[in-house]
């Protein structure tokens, strides 16, 4: 039986982690390298590190980040950030990444998933997505009644009752809303080559109240690759929530970790007693 994994994510700002509610409201948690190294000895699976405004600043990762942490952990991990063509990601694997995650860059040039691929292999390439819910609103006065082009277009009037939300993928650190539909896009990151999805919910993230499970489940049943549920969590029992209900092969929290509420092996054990098969060292 494959086991999941409890991932703490390291949002970095200025070369310190940040975290905060719905991408905004940042405060300061810590050195990255410091903090990942302690969760490598809680038992952590891997670590992410995210340069959250890297892309929006127009500036690259900090590569020396990644090197102290090929020095310092015994675990692989992630980072996130910046990358504008194969040559970033070509660097920063040469300072000693395991994976890079791809978001902004990717959804703009999704060949860039392809070539990565192609060069690092598909276990090296993470398709991060920030994704919002949009409520989908008709103007009908009944199921499929109006005129008009396309899904769910028309005229009339009416409250849109029985019109399925969907999410909406955003970019530059959640700055910029394409407009276009996240469990589409994962898909498309699949077939591109991404061996996993890093799936933030924008509407959970830094809330506490749990991952966007149904979000989560969407996209876990779209693609046959792994799936991270990140953004909502709060306590044990979400961790839980987002493997058995959302259907994700991998938890993904920050604030809790950070701010010293649960260490990852408590969280691994509590997910034991739940069943979950989880890796204890």
């Amino acid at each position: 039986m494959l086991t999941k994994r409890v991932i703490p994510c390291l949002d970095v700002k200025d070369g310190r982690v940040v975290k905060g509610v719905n991408f905004i409201e940042l405060r300061d948690a810590g050195d990255p390298v410091e903090l990942a190294a302690a969760y490598d000895e809680q038992g952590a699976d891997e670590v992410v590190f995210l340069d959250i405004t890297a892309t929006h600043e127009d500036r690259r990762t900090v590569i020396d980040m990644a090197a102290r942490a090929s020095e310092q952990l015994h675990i692989p991990y992630t980072v996130g950030g910046g990358f504008k063509g194969l040559a970033d990601i070509r660097t920063m694997i040469a300072a000693g990444a395991d994976k890079v995650s791809l978001n902004s860059a990717a959804f703009r040039d999704p060949s860039l998933i392809s070539t990565a691929a192609a060069a690092f292999g598909s276990q090296a390439v993470m398709c991060a997505i920030d994704a919002k819910r949009q409520t989908r609103t008709s103007t009908g006065t009944g199921a499929g009644t109006g005129t008009g082009t396309g899904a769910g277009t028309g005229t009339g009037t009416g409250a849109g009752t029985g019109v399925p939300d969907k999410w909406v993928v955003y970019l530059n650190g959640g700055r910029i809303n394409t407009g276009a539909d996240a469990v589409a896009w994962a898909v498309e990151a699949a077939r591109r080559g991404a061996g996993e999805i890093l799936l933030t919910s924008m509407d959970c993230d830094g809330v506490r109240e749990g991952f966007d499970l149904a979000l989560t489940r969407a996209v876990a049943r779209a693609v046959d690759i792994p799936v991270i549920a990140s953004g909502g969590v709060g306590s044990l029992e979400h961790f839980a929530e987002g493997i058995l209900e959302g259907e994700a092969d991998a938890v993904l929290a920050a604030s809790v970790f950070h701010f010293g509420e649960l260490t990852v092996r408590t969280v691994k054990e509590y997910l034991a007693a739940q069943g979950i098969a989880v890796r204890l060292d």
